[in-house]
This record gives structure tokens, C-alpha cells and sequence, in this order.
């Protein structure tokens, strides 16, 4: 690891190593910053040809929902963004079954084409990656 790279080790040649990064998402998408920056850093990610995958766990689930009206609220309604993640070449959404299950969602109430696993589907794909950041 070096300083120079971020303490991310990077192959000899042109380019870098591409890296596994997941995005874990289990905040609500409004009352804190959690959702949005985790949208925005996906998104700088995915610029720098990395392999990048969100899941939607918990609370997170409420991220991707279809018809989210925030004007009540006075805040931005940013889930259609959700919908630009096709173009940055980030298909690889994961809802975790048992927090849609317990929010009474289904996969067709979200805004985006995602892939229902189970908890340990979701273990697996955790334990699969290079680097996890949570939000």
C-alpha cells in the first residue's frame, strides 16, 4: 500500500486494479445525508471504471421507491437519479428480502431493475468484495 494510491494497492501498467466495491444503503433516503452522498459517491466511483454494487437493506429499502412525494417535507425528491445508474454501467442492485418483506414492499414498487436475495445471499456477496462502505 502506498500514500500515493490512498493505501489501495494498484496493479503495475495502465490503470489500476479494478476493485469490488459495494455500497450498503440502510438509511431512509430523507431526513439525513446518508442516502444522497452515497448516491454521489457511487456515482464518482463507477467514473473511475470501478465493479460497483448497491444493497438496499433495512430502511435503505425505502431509497428506490417508486412515487416518493417530498414536497411536504421541503426537500428534493432525488430517487429518479436511481434511474441514471443504468447509463454509469451500475446494473447490479441487491434488495435484501427479509427488510422489503418487513416493509410490505415488493420488487415492483422500486424505481430500478434490482435483484432480491436473501440474508445469507447477501452474506456471501459481502464477503465476496474488496471494499464495503456503509451509509
Amino acid at each position: 500500500m502506498t500514500e500515493a494510491t490512498g493505501g489501495i494497492e494498484m496493479e503495475e501498467g495502465v490503470g489500476g486494479k479494478v476493485k469490488k466495491f459495494l455500497y450498503v444503503n440502510r438509511k431512509a433516503p430523507y431526513g439525513t445525508i446518508y442516502a444522497l452522498e452515497s448516491l454521489e459517491v457511487v456515482l464518482i466511483a463507477a467514473a473511475f471504471d470501478q465493479d460497483v454494487s448497491l444493497a438496499f437493506l433495512d430502511d435503505g429499502v425505502y431509497q428506490i421507491v417508486k412515487g416518493q412525494h417530498t414536497k411536504p417535507i421541503d426537500v428534493k425528491n432525488f430517487s429518479p437519479a436511481y434511474r441514471a445508474l443504468e447509463g454509469y454501467d451500475i446494473e447490479k442492485l441487491f434488495v435484501e428480502k427479509e427488510s422489503m418483506e418487513a416493509r410490505g414492499l415488493k420488487e415492483e414498487d422500486f424505481i430500478v431493475p434490482v435483484k432480491v436475495i436473501g440474508t445469507q445471499e447477501m452474506t456471501d456477496l459481502m464477503q465476496s468484495q474488496d471494499v464495503i462502505l456503509s451509509f
